[in-house]
């Protein structure tokens, strides 16, 4: 059996009022207490959501979840589904240079996500980032020249109510 010990310190309990406001203020500033009895505390967060991967893990590319598209001198609809996704973007220019750009578009206007000018005989790893596309959302890709191959890796992490997809 261990020893507990009350612990008056006024910036803990600053701390713990200000992260759990429900904690703030009651009692005669014993709030905060410690033991010397060991409690082991196991985290089951990723079963609990259904999975056994880590949630970092559950980000990685695989053979049957992932697409890649390559895009030149055109726009491109990459995306249509709901969700969270995971985007992995480089690019390359020949002699003339371009721009290369992932937008989110509602339907009715488009919004840049990630936008890089490249110059000529130029090669440039973009970005590697999530999005979340909602109802009625796409995800494009746009290469303004006939010398710029924008590539994008794509790969659904998340369903649109966050619930997480594992790679198989």
């Amino acid at each position: 059996m261990g020893q507990e010990y009350f612990i008056n310190s006024q910036e803990l309990q600053n701390k713990v009022n200000s992260l759990l406001p429900s904690q703030g203020g009651a009692g005669a500033g014993f709030d905060l207490s410690a033991s010397t009895q060991i409690v082991p505390i196991i985290d089951l967060t990723e079963s609990a959501q259904g999975s056994n991967v880590p949630q970092d893990l559950q980000t990685a590319y695989s053979h049957t979840n992932s697409d890649h598209q390559t895009i030149t001198n055109t726009t491109t609809t990459l995306i249509v589904n709901t969700g969270y996704w995971r985007i992995l973007a480089s690019a390359n220019c020949g002699t003339t240079s371009g721009v290369a750009q992932l937008s989110i578009n509602d339907g009715s206007t488009s919004k840049t996500v990630y936008s890089q000018r490249l110059p000529a005989n130029s090669h440039q790893n973009l970005t590697d980032f999530i999005i979340f596309l909602g109802a009625g959302d796409s995800f494009e890709g746009i290469s303004t020249s006939a010398d710029l191959t924008l590539r994008v890796t794509l790969r659904q992490i998340a369903d649109i109510e966050a619930n997480l997809i594992s790679p198989t």
